[in-house]
């Protein structure tokens, strides 16, 4: 007789998993929707005012252009320390927790150089699109007792770049590369009906391609633009696991589809109106609309003849179109010592009805601020903090087990930059 109403529950706690598993695919520090401001410690602390600026190896994945203006050889390594100061999860059931991972390490880097006797620079680099996740402990649940829920995902990218010189005025870039992806999380795996599931391990690996330019208008006024692709990031290869009440069933063959990175056009303009003065400014339009609609969760060859041969949940996220405004300046008060700083804003792109605590993507105003010191003619450090104040979004998605629930961000984060510069 259990055995009967078996697939019945399998149906219950799957129900909405396609959905939960695309908004655990994102980034719980996520700014721009689940995109960082900026990549590279310069281009973060100018507030991602980067397109018109981009001239170290973080351009392969700003705008490509920028290689140009590399003059010998150039290593960065970039990180960030991310602090969330209040990432909480609070619903009709009485929760109101934090996430348990309030710090979140991010890493990359690039070399690029120019090419002797050709007007071109080019470049290898790598970079965490996002990533992190959260970790969520004794959340009340709809059936009166206390269970968890997690997730961990990473995005990231490496990239070869070229930009050149063509004419005076004009220079011309693009990037070809790969993005991979990695998640796992899990739903109330002690509680039935209303979650009990858990994915691990699915990922995916898909090209990627960038162009970009930058045209001179004036001795002082510098023109960008940039044109990411949409990357579709298909996850596979994942292991499943359903709790049905009398019986975990475990599923060897786990995807999620229906996730990509979005296609993207940003503008900008560098303004140069003192020899130590640089005001940038970008505008950069994110099609989510068409990246993030809806997504499918597929899950295969169980491990007991009493669980469904295949389980398969269809959801809808509908995502709106972002448009990100970027400030920023850099002023150098020295030959050694330059100060930035920056703004940046993006409207949230997640309707209510689809948010979850999963995604930390609500954020939409940031500040930031730091300097870069050159220690010798080789090296120069940088560093500065981005600060993004506190959000609330009350919702009610009918496909997670909330009910009425309210999710909160705020965030720090510390970036920095260590340069060497040689011929």
């Amino acid at each position: 007789m259990k055995i009967q109403h078996k697939p019945h529950r399998v149906q219950q706690a799957s129900r909405g998993a396609a959905a939960l598993l695309f908004t655990l695919a994102l980034p719980a520090h996520a700014t721009n929707g689940f995109n960082l401001i900026g990549f590279g410690a310069e281009s973060l602390l100018m507030g991602g005012a980067d397109v018109a600026v981009a001239r170290d190896s973080s351009a392969i994945n700003t705008n490509p252009a920028g290689l140009a203006q590399i003059q010998g050889k150039v290593f960065n390594g970039f990180g960030s320390v991310l602090r969330t100061l209040d990432l909480s999860h609070a619903d009709q059931y009485g929760s109101d927790v934090h996430a348990s991972n309030r710090y979140t390490m991010l890493g990359g880097g690039g070399y690029a150089q120019s090419i002797a006797e050709t007007p071109c620079g080019a470049g290898v680099g790598t970079f965490v699109q996002g990533g992190a996740g959260g970790v969520f402990r004794n959340v009340n649940t709809s059936q009166g007792n206390q269970d968890n829920f997690s997730a961990k995902f990473g995005i990231a990218k490496i990239g070869f770049g070229i930009g050149c010189q063509v004419t005076e005025r004009l220079a011309l870039g693009t990037t070809i590369g790969l993005t991979y992806a990695s998640i796992q999380q899990s739903l109330y795996r002690d509680t039935p009906g209303i979650g009990g599931i858990k994915l691990e391990d699915a990922y995916g690996v898909r090209p990627n391609f960038k162009v970009g330019l930058q045209y001179k208008l004036s001795p002082t006024l510098t023109f960008g633009a940039a044109y990411t692709e949409k990357t579709k990031l298909p996850l596979t290869g994942g292991t499943f696991s359903l709790n049905a009440g009398a019986q975990t069933f475990q599923y060897d063959d786990a995807k999620l589809e229906g996730f990509a990175t979005p296609r993207e056009v940003a503008l900008g303009m560098a303004w140069k109106p003192e020899s130590d003065l640089l005001l940038a400014f970008k505008v950069n339009w994110i099609n989510w609309a068409d990246a993030i609609k809806s997504t499918t969760l597929t899950a295969k060859n169980p491990d007991s003849s009493f669980a469904p041969a295949q389980i398969s949940s269809s959801n809808r996220l509908d995502w709106r179109n972002q448009v990100v405004l970027a400030l920023g300046l850099a002023y150098d008060i020295n030959p050694k010592t330059t100060l930035y700083a920056g703004y940046n804003y993006g409207k949230n792109p997640m309707p209510r009805a689809t948010t979850t605590p999963f995604i930390a993507g609500i954020l939409e105003h940031h500040y930031t601020a730091g300097a870069a010191y050159k220690f010798t003619p080789e090296w120069t450090f940088t560093g500065g903090l981005e600060y993004s104040p506190v959000v609330k979004v009350n919702y009610n998605n009918s496909e997670m087990p909330f009910g009425n629930a309210q999710l909160r961000n705020e965030a720090l984060f510390l970036h920095f930059m260590l340069s060497r510069q040689w011929q």
